[in-house]
């Protein structure tokens, strides 16, 4: 009976602290404080992928390798941590919550650190999450803040632009690059402005929208014809087909203006800035130009308009 009281109070304790007192006698924050090193900073290594479970770091490995549309598509996959500023991750754990017997969740502050030693505001502190999983005998990041759930709606929505980018794609090159003067290969540039879905079935697409035919000539794509025509796409599923069923046109000289603001309408403004800066255009287009040369298997290292300096990929 005299013992009772000592033997409450250690229950009391290792209901409050895991790390001494969970069944295998782990020190969960130490386990945790491990991981954090694993945790992606602008870049996924490889060597996390000892450390994470096989399905976390498939989804990460995917996501981060997925090419990016628009410059900055996946902004937030490569600040996972530390923000754009030249910073170091500092972690603490908090605290670890043992869940059962095969997982876990530590509660983490990361703080900035500069280069030279120095922290960053307290402010600028951030309260993260490490879910943790014993898997064959040992603890693995299973989910990072939930993003797991992020990467895979990242990926299904990338995979369903990629198909609404492809029909586009096909289209301009069949209707639109066919009537220029022929080159070697037809590229277009997409510039999307506003996606919009009617039903699962029809979406309509408003865009700025290139087509550049090129003679591949040494390393070089030589622009031999193209063109600008931006306009409102609309699209619809045949079976399990999508394809382009109709394309609204901003028309040529003094009525540029009107016919755009008619056909974008609310997205006028967006499209307008888009359109007018030269700078966006071409780093879109080289971006592009980069993805077609790796995904055709083309040995091409620049791109050269009629009268300019070529332009390296």
């Amino acid at each position: 009976m005299i013992y009772k009281p000592f033997l409450l109070a250690a229950l009391i304790s290792c209901g409050i602290s895991f790390t001494s007192c969970n069944k295998a006698g782990e020190d969960l924050n130490s386990i945790a404080f491990e991981l954090c090193q694993y945790i992606p900073d602008h870049e996924l290594l490889e060597r996390s992928k000892d450390f994470m479970t096989s399905d976390f770091y498939a989804v990460l490995d995917t996501m981060f390798n997925l090419p990016e549309h628009e410059a900055m598509d996946h902004e937030w996959l490569h600040y996972f941590v530390t923000g754009n500023g030249g910073t170091i991750a500092d972690y603490t754990v908090d605290s670890v919550e043992l869940k059962d017997e095969t997982h876990a969740l530590a509660f983490l502050t990361v703080r900035q650190k500069w280069e030279d030693g120095s922290f960053c505001p307290e402010e600028d502190n951030e309260v993260h999450k490490l879910y943790m999983e014993k898997v064959d005998g040992k603890w693995l990041i299973s989910d990072f803040d939930e993003h797991k759930q992020d990467c895979i709606n990242g990926i299904a929505n990338w995979r369903k632009e990629e198909a609404l980018r492809q029909t586009i794609s096909n289209y301009l090159v069949k209707e639109i690059g066919s009537q220029y003067l022929q080159g070697d290969v037809c590229i277009p540039v997409l510039m999307l402005v506003s996606t919009e879905e009617r039903s699962p079935e029809e979406a309509q697409v408003y865009g700025d929208f290139w087509v550049f035919n090129y003679d591949i000539v040494g390393d070089t794509l030589k622009t031999v014809s193209g063109g600008n025509h931006a306009g409102r796409l609309s699209l619809a599923k045949e079976g399990e087909q999508l394809v382009v069923t109709n394309f609204e046109q901003t028309v040529d000289g003094a009525g540029n203006e009107a016919s755009a603001k008619q056909i974008f309408g609310e997205h006028y403004d967006i499209y307008q800035n888009m359109h007018s800066n030269d700078d966006v255009r071409e780093a879109v287009r080289q971006e592009q130009l980069q993805q077609y040369v790796k995904q055709h298997g083309l040995k091409v290292k620049c791109y050269q308009d009629y009268g300019w300096d070529a332009v390296e990929l």
